[in-house]
This record gives C-alpha cells, sequence and structure tokens, in this order.
C-alpha cells in the first residue's frame, strides 16, 4: 500500500475517496524505564529509552492505520499525520491518520 504525507501520489490519479483511516496506541511509561530515564535527566542527552518507545508506538500506530485502510479496501493512504496527545500523566496516545483512496489504474 502506497503511503504519502501529501494529498496526491505522484504519476497516479485518485478515483475514489473512500474516508478517513486511522490507528491508534495508548502506553504507559514503566518503572525501568522511568529509574533509567531519571538517571540520564541527570547527566543530559538523549532519553533513548523513552526514544525506543515513542518509535514503536508509532510504528504500531502506522500499522493500525494501513490495517484499517485495507479493510476499507484502500490502494493508498495520502495526507498522513501523527498525532500525540497525553491521556493522563506518564500516559500518551499515538495516533496516525490519513485519507483512504483507491487509485485509477
Amino acid at each position: 500500500m502506497i503511503i504519502v504525507t501529501t494529498d496526491y501520489i505522484t504519476g497516479r490519479e485518485i478515483a475514489q475517496t473512500l474516508g478517513i483511516a486511522r490507528g491508534n496506541t495508548v502506553r504507559a511509561r514503566n518503572i525501568g524505564r522511568d529509574f533509567l530515564a531519571g538517571l540520564k535527566n541527570i547527566i543530559g542527552g538523549e532519553i533513548s529509552e523513552y526514544s525506543k518507545l515513542m518509535a514503536q508506538s508509532r510504528e504500531q500506530a502506522l500499522q493500525r492505520m494501513l490495517q484499517h485502510a485495507d479493510d476499507m479496501g484502500a490502494d493508498a493512504v495520502v495526507n498522513v499525520r501523527f498525532l500525540t496527545a497525553e491521556v493522563m500523566q506518564g500516559v500518551a496516545e499515538i495516533l496516525a491518520y490519513g485519507t483512504a483512496v483507491k487509485l485509477k489504474p
């Protein structure tokens, strides 16, 4: 499936707009990561434990969006975006969304 952040696909024509495809995940920090992050916070630098958690979360949200688009019968998802929101302290939602479309052959 083609996924792009633009509202068009170069060289292809959109035949039909199917609607919004979306996928999300809600993740919480854990005590092990928090401990290591606390140590890193003292000395400075990237908190790689959280970077890895966010990367995994974005990938899971993206895969769920692609599954939703596939269920809709889409050939592509255009105008793909990510949104992150804090649900409660230490808990974040990552949402991937875009417009599911059918392409002309």
